[in-house]
């Protein structure tokens, strides 16, 4: 399949695998349900929308996307200590599963919520063409603003590096700029960095190490949200010390852009 690339770069993000009633977590990359969401808003599908079947063809959006991760930068955890709904006045704060107002002394909710700081991932997005190109597009002019797991969590610029590609796994292992935590030693020729693939990558094993996640959706709407489990698997790439991009990546990531149509 050809692919699209993607880079997720902002101060905070979070994906979250099993984030429920006080504790939301986060997984250490962008899981599929995250990504098909974003694409959804910006092709302005409601949650009740957007994976409805397509009525002319009976598929399900997004179902034949396919994604590798490349994991720049990690990023390191963050906690944050929420409240929700204190100190207003009684019929003004939170109500109750049955509908009625919490009582003044049970009116404030506390959750942790686990963010992803400082990362950066680069996404190869593959798929049929013509779907790419209308993420791409939508992306580029979004119905809902895009974001990175959670309302508050913007995507820095650029969010859309191009494509479709036809080799997109070789232009993250031999063609996009790193922007790596640290510059890599002068004397290094490759610098390891972390994938995550959905299948088994052809030039290694297939018996490699993999886990699953739940992160494929089923379901978008608030009351009914639901997911499925997926296999993915998780590799140390030697990629070419000469792919970082010194601070500010931008400049390398523009020139990257504007090259994209040259021959590969």
């Amino acid at each position: 399949m050809n692919g699209l690339l993607l880079r997720l770069s902002a101060p905070l993000m979070s994906f979250g695998e099993h984030a429920a009633f006080h504790y939301r977590d986060t997984l250490y990359f962008p899981t599929r349900s995250a990504l098909i969401g974003m694409f959804a808003a910006a092709d302005g599908r409601t949650r009740e929308e957007a994976l409805a079947p397509d009525p002319a063809t009976g598929t399900i959006p997004y179902s034949e996307l396919r994604f590798t991760v490349r994991i720049d930068r990690p990023g390191h955890r963050h906690t944050d200590y929420h409240t929700v709904g204190g100190g207003r006045a009684h019929k003004q704060g939170l109500r109750t599963s049955s509908g009625n107002y919490r009582s003044q002394k049970a009116s404030t909710l506390i959750s942790h919520r686990v963010y992803l700081a400082d990362a950066v991932f680069i996404v190869a997005v593959h798929g049929p063409d013509p779907l790419l190109e209308k993420i791409a597009s939508r992306l580029e002019q979004p119905a809902f603003a895009p974001y990175l797991g959670r309302r508050a969590c913007i995507p820095d610029e650029p969010l859309v590096l191009g494509g479709p590609y036809p080799d997109p796994v070789r232009e993250l292992r031999a063609r996009v700029p790193l922007s790596l935590p640290a510059p890599p030693h002068p004397e290094q020729d490759t610098v390891p960095v972390d994938f995550v693939w959905d299948r088994p990558p052809e030039h290694l094993p297939a018996a490699l190490a993999h886990r699953e996640v739940a992160d494929v959706p089923v379901d978008f709407t608030p009351a009914h949200r639901f997911h499925h489990a997926r296999r993915i698997w998780h590799t140390t790439e030697p990629l070419p010390a000469t792919l970082y991009a010194a601070p500010p990546a931008l400049h390398a990531l523009t020139a990257y852009h504007l090259q994209q149509d040259t021959p590969r």
